[in-house]
């Protein structure tokens, strides 16, 4: 595997190359991308409803779980605010949209995206699957984690009968985790059909136009990473933010080479499990996280919104800013649900807050791409931290494991993503006399 990390490195590097060198043919590439982050979201329902069922059906009393759910929904509620907060703060500083002129031509793009970012309400009632089994074929993860919560539960009143099935799970779980490992192999290709296609269709010119807020943007995720992030995971749970990133540089790197920080989230589970959070904690905070702690998305929207106005030459006053601050925390939750999150969900927040901005949304399409990369390290972060957060308050979190593991001393196991010490020693398998016969 460690070959495997060389070679995604490589194909980044080729991908820009053959983008800014034929970018005709970089932009026929897609396809490899699109492919690559498609056979991984394959395997998101599946990872996702064996971790969650297992590690629910698991715990004796159905309140831990609760008491687990509540607390990261709580600890996403006032981190994404803050989120919100800090962008609205650095956009006022910046004013990057001043003194430019939007083509109002790209205005039918921005309504295109609106229309599939969805209200509250459909948001609620889209959790709820048509039929038990359509939630693993609609590619939702709250369907699913609604699903495996159930089926979790149902397993804890049943007891003993429950376990036959149980041990069933985790032989299925095993089975999944090995598949993505083999599709891992097909990482290089992937990573160099999305890079290649993204910077031969692209290029300079937008990110040049709007350079001050790009990197605006991602100095932005940076301080709210190491600074906001370090601090609480510091104090929160004594554990330094570097060295959690610095575990996760692979999934960082996927997720730099797709843009998507879904293609990580089977990885993330595995590795938080690896790490010494049990796997009750790990199954039910990192899948709702990846829908409600969009730390990213929640900077992005607050610091575009911003640009949009300030460049169609309608700058937001300090009470519109507060109550955008207010409707952001609850459009940012709903990110995870529409296709193109960032992008839909502005255009979407903007026609139902202010519809006189949604036109200008359009002019911040030729650099959505490179700030999605943003987007997705910052959720991707910030849903790690949350983790080991949770964990720690939880006392479901091994801090004795997670220091050899994050000092090197205890590898993860890249071949199963999985290794003994994420199942309890009562739950794991022992040889039968005709096993050892």
């Amino acid at each position: 595997m460690h070959y495997l990390y060389l070679a995604v490195v490589a194909a980044v590097v080729a991908g820009i190359i053959v983008g800014f060198a034929a970018p005709g043919f970089a932009k026929g590439l897609t396809p490899l991308g699109t492919g690559f982050v498609n056979l991984i979201k394959m395997m998101i329902s599946p990872i996702i409803f064996c971790t969650i069922v297992l590690g629910v059906g698991s715990v004796a009393k159905a309140a831990k779980v609760g008491k687990v759910g509540l607390m990261a929904i709580g600890y996403f509620l006032v981190m994404s605010t803050i989120a919100l907060a800090i962008g609205l703060v650095v956009g006022n500083l910046l004013d990057p949209g001043s003194g430019l002129h939007l083509n109002a031509a790209d205005a039918a793009k921005a309504h295109a995206q609106a229309t599939g970012a969805e209200g509250s309400t459909d948001f609620l009632l889209g959790i709820i699957p048509e039929t038990l089994l359509s939630a693993f074929t609609e590619g939702s993860v709250l369907q699913t984690l609604l699903v495996a919560l159930l089926a979790g539960f149902a397993l804890q009143r049943l007891g003993p009968a429950g376990k036959p099935i149980l041990r069933g799970i985790e032989y299925i779980q095993k089975l999944v985790f090995r598949i993505l490992s083999m599709i891992m192999w097909a990482a290089p290709i992937g990573a160099f059909g999305a890079i290649a296609a993204v910077v031969g269709g692209t290029g300079w010119a937008a990110l040049r136009s709007l350079l001050v807020v790009l990197v605006g943007f991602y100095l932005t995720c940076l301080v709210f990473v190491f600074v906001v992030l370090g601090a609480v995971l510091w104090f929160g749970a004594r554990v330094s933010v570097f060295s959690l990133l610095r575990y996760l540089g692979r999934e960082f790197l996927l997720i730099v080479s797709t843009s998507s920080s879904e293609s990580a989230l089977p990885r993330l589970i595995a590795k938080m499990q690896h790490l010494g959070v049990s796997r009750s904690v790990a199954g039910i905070t990192v899948p709702t996280g990846y829908s409600f702690n969009l730390d990213g998305t929640a900077i992005y929207l607050t610091m575009a919104t911003l640009f949009v106005a300030s460049a169609q030459g309608s700058p937001l006053s300090i009470g519109e800013q507060i109550s955008l601050l207010v409707f952001m925390i609850i459009a940012s939750k709903g990110a995870a649900g529409v296709s193109g999150a960032g992008i839909a969900t502005l255009a979407g927040g903007l026609q139902s807050h202010r519809p006189d901005l949604v036109g200008g949304v359009g002019f911040i399409l030729g650099i959505d791409r490179f700030m999605s990369e943003a987007r997705a390290v910052t959720n991707f972060a910030g849903n790690a931290v949350a983790t080991v957060l949770i964990g720690s308050w939880t006392k479901e979190f091994d801090r004795a494991k997670a220091t050899e593991v994050l000092a090197g001393r205890q590898p993860f196991n890249e071949t199963t993503l999985l290794d003994d010490s994420t199942i309890p020693e009562s739950e794991r398998e022992r040889p039968t006399a005709d096993a050892l016969a």
